[in-house]
């Protein structure tokens, strides 16, 4: 008998060092919808994921479930991790129409300027201003893309009179309005049904980003692209959240807290917008190298586009005030905690006006008004040399950026304080 229980005594013990590792180590489950061979996967998160764990000692690992492999649609992936289906997802917030309305102000046409740093005023604002919005979730970070521009099937898009009688595939609520707004009948609908769309004649163009383009194969479908030009703002962009389930994080205890609380925040949040900028590169070589067209458009085609849109942005600030928000006060950054830029509403009719702050502009790669550039007005395309790009544009102004900076520390950058 003695010799029976020393048996099952040793067998136990023997089971005991891995059952300590196990309870050591926490699984978190990251599901998204894109593929494994997209930015987002490779280059954003499953480096956070490596991250976390040799700084948490192996005690925090993921599994990263690509392409919806959980089940449901990009649209329920918010509420997965709101109702800890997932652990952790990468989502597009707005691919649910109107609930997350605060946070849409970036989405607005000509809005952004510069994705990195657009990026870390993009978790400014919306933890300063929609944290309603996000109950049930902790936002890890938040981030935009590298900046929207038009693919089509058949026709090269060139004036507004070109976007009469195709209907164009668009993200969310807002680029909706502004595909309206242009002239084409908007067909709104996440990413991954957008290359099936194309293929089949059910839409003649999309409103995508360069770095999405060669993980979906967008540039075998597409021949034609346009992309507003070098120095103005990006045509639109779309807002992504990587969230966690609040109560698997209060579950942890605190020193891992402490590791997802370091690789959160404005930083991470603007190191992912400079990831997805750095792959505008190779987006746009696939396209390339099956010698697709491409347009920039000129500076007065672009003021066209950005008057037709206009409406888009006052039709916020409306919704936004019979919502109980004062939407002008959002928009027109005219408090710190407000870090949306102004710019289309002050390019509009006029109905409504704004206060200039050219650090928070250029600190946050937002757009600011015409004719109110740090160096003077605005170049007019025939200065815009074919050498320069847009990269070289942005570096002109991050050296302003960091030339006028506050050095006085109770001075601080709007929504940093």
């Amino acid at each position: 008998m003695r010799t029976m229980l020393a048996k099952h005594l040793c067998g136990l013990l023997m089971l005991l060092p891995a059952a300590i590792v196990s309870a050591q180590t926490i699984t978190l489950k990251v599901h998204h919808f894109l593929p494994p061979g997209s930015t987002a996967h490779k280059n954003f998160m499953v480096p956070w994921c490596e991250k976390i764990a040799k700084e948490s000692a192996g005690k925090l690992k993921c599994q990263i479930y690509p392409s919806m492999q959980m089940g449901g649609s990009p649209q329920q992936l918010f509420d997965q991790a709101k109702d800890g289906v997932a652990d952790i997802i990468w989502t597009v917030p707005s691919y649910q129409a109107g609930r997350f309305p605060v946070t849409e102000a970036f989405e607005l046409p000509f809005m952004v300027r510069d994705s990195e740093r657009a990026s870390r005023g993009l978790w400014h604002y919306a933890m300063k201003n929609a944290t309603a919005e996000y109950k049930g979730v902790k936002p890890i970070l938040f981030h935009l893309h590298d900046g929207s521009l038009l693919h089509t099937v058949k026709k090269q898009v060139k004036t507004l009179d070109d976007f009469k009688g195709l209907k164009i595939r668009a993200p969310n609520r807002q680029s909706s309005k502004m595909v309206a707004a242009l002239g084409a009948t908007p067909v709104p609908m996440p990413l991954p049904q957008a290359a099936e769309a194309l293929s089949k004649g059910v839409i003649d163009g999309a409103i995508i980003p360069w770095e999405v383009i060669p993980s979906m194969k967008f540039e075998e479908i597409t021949k034609f692209h346009t992309d507003a030009g070098a120095g103005e703002a990006q045509i639109s962009n779309t807002a992504f959240i990587f969230a966690m389930n609040q109560a698997k994080y209060d579950s942890l205890p605190p020193e891992l807290k402490k590791v997802i609380d370091a690789n959160s925040g404005p930083e991470p949040s603007a190191w992912v917008g400079k990831v997805f900028v750095e792959d505008i590169i190779p987006g746009k070589k696939s396209a390339e190298v099956r010698k697709n067209t491409f347009y920039s458009l000129p500076a007065e085609e672009v003021k066209r586009w950005e008057a037709a849109t206009a409406s888009v942005t006052e039709e916020w600030v409306k919704d936004m005030t019979a919502k109980g928000f004062d939407g002008k006060k959002l928009l027109c950054l005219r408090k710190p905690e407000r870090l949306v830029n102004k710019a289309a509403t002050c390019r509009s009719s006029g109905q409504l006006t704004c206060g200039t702050d050219r650090r928070f502009f250029f600190a946050h790669g937002l757009s600011q008004p015409v004719g109110n550039h740090a160096h003077g007005s605005r170049p007019t395309q025939a200065a815009l040399t074919s050498s320069t790009t847009r990269t070289q544009w942005r570096a002109t102004h991050r050296r302003y950026a960091i030339a006028h900076l506050p050095t006085n520390s109770e001075e601080k950058l709007p929504g940093e304080g």
